[in-house]
């Protein structure tokens, strides 16, 4: 077969450009570290790459989630515990109050510190985030929370929860809602509420009180009255008597599954109510709990109310302290849950990580041998080629 020099030259040419080509493929792998250099090396796996980073995106995604939620959670924690401590003060301070060798002008003086504690409470819940966002405002978080108007207290955000998505299938909550946290705090016990009546005559003080049987616990409301200052008779709502017995102080009544304390001596016609506890603020219960402290004493009657309105006032800052507590607990539950995922993020990325190395990182070992190969194969190509350029007829005349 007849073949024209141009032809060998072409042929040559060609030949050594596909190995320079493929040297310099290697070349550029063992520079960049990487095996595929564009989809067409490897479509199958440079697909699959591709869909690993898609996840891996979402995982970072997930990441500022989580660190935007704990920042948040942490400040409510904290603002938790500021409200806890002004609770506690304030429950030091009744009980303080309570104490039968306190003046008029020293319970006055202890009513002025707890205002105070009942402003730096208002402070509390208007706490913002570090992007000035209220916490306690629900989604309407550019409002503020807690208002005092005419003598009373209201909330302005609304009970949603914002939810951040920390996972491929796990969201949290970022925040509680005021409403929950500040203004559902139950009265009295939190099952029942026990009243003093404005016009009793006696110095019959409430005390403590519970449900020691649910069973027989109607939810029903009852108001104990004083036939004398021995005897007592419990009515219903349609003033059906319900129960008698004989008073003695410090002693419990009990009946319909209630039990709770009087001490003193009440008069007759005097009455204590019992109620289904209800829901109110804790604003306004340490403001009625001030007032109940600043309440004049003169004799025993008075000090009896005194004594009751700061004994019902501490029930409900027990029971705000409970809610208090509750939701400080899940607060910290929240946050243990968005360091497990965290912690189970970085264990898929990882893995991801790891999945996409063997998908798309250099067997430099390979890639050194193949080079190497390439380069001396080029090298023989270069020298056969130059051979062959040189044979010529006119070598071969004399």
């Amino acid at each position: 077969m007849r073949t024209s020099s141009l032809g060998i030259f072409r042929q040559g040419l060609v030949h050594m450009q596909q190995l320079q080509s493929a040297s310099a493929r290697t070349q550029e792998q063992i520079a960049t570290g990487r095996r595929i250099l564009q989809p067409s090396d490897d479509p199958i796996s440079a697909s699959r790459a591709l869909s690993l980073r898609d996840s891996l995106s979402r995982f970072d995604q997930f990441d500022r989630n989580s660190n935007m939620a704990t920042t948040r959670l942490q400040n409510e924690e904290q603002v938790l515990k500021g409200v806890n401590d002004v609770l506690q003060r304030v429950r030091e301070l009744a009980l303080q109050a309570n104490n039968a060798t306190q003046s008029n002008e020293s319970r006055s003086m202890i009513a002025i510190e707890m205002r105070e504690q009942l402003d730096e409470l208002v402070a509390l819940a208007n706490q913002k985030d570090g992007n000035g966002r209220f916490l306690f405002a629900g989604n309407l978080d550019e409002t503020t929370p807690v208002v005092l108007s005419g003598g009373s207290y209201s909330y302005n955000g609304d009970q949603g929860q914002r939810l951040i998505q920390i996972g491929e299938t796990r969201t949290v909550a970022d925040g509680d809602s005021g409403a929950d946290v500040f203004f559902r705090n139950q009265q009295g016990n939190g099952s029942f509420l026990v009243t003093a009546s404005a016009t009793n005559l006696g110095s019959g003080v409430m005390g403590d009180s519970s449900v020691v049987d649910p069973s027989l616990y109607s939810g029903e409301q009852y108001t104990v009255r004083f036939v004398d200052a021995m005897n007592y008779e419990v009515v219903d709502a349609s003033s059906t008597v319900i129960t008698a017995g004989v008073y003695q102080s410090g002693e419990s009544l009990i009946f319909q599954g209630i039990e709770f304390s009087i001490d003193g001596a009440p008069a007759a016609g005097d009455e204590f109510g019992v109620t289904p506890s209800g829901y109110q603020d804790v604003f306004s219960s340490i403001q009625q709990l001030a007032e109940a402290v600043e309440t004049g004493v003169s004799g025993d009657v008075s000090r009896a109310v005194m004594n009751n309105g700061i004994n019902r006032g501490l029930d409900d800052v027990d029971q705000a302290i409970g809610t208090i507590l509750t939701v400080r607990t899940q607060v910290g539950a929240r946050l243990s849950a968005v360091e497990n995922q965290t912690d189970a993020n970085d264990g898929f990325a990882l893995s991801m990580q790891q999945m996409i190395g063997e998908l798309e990182d250099l067997d430099y070992a390979e890639a050194l041998s193949r080079l190497s190969l390439e380069l001396g194969v080029l090298e023989a190509a270069q020298q056969s080629f130059v051979r062959t350029q040189s044979l010529s007829l006119f070598n071969f005349l004399r």
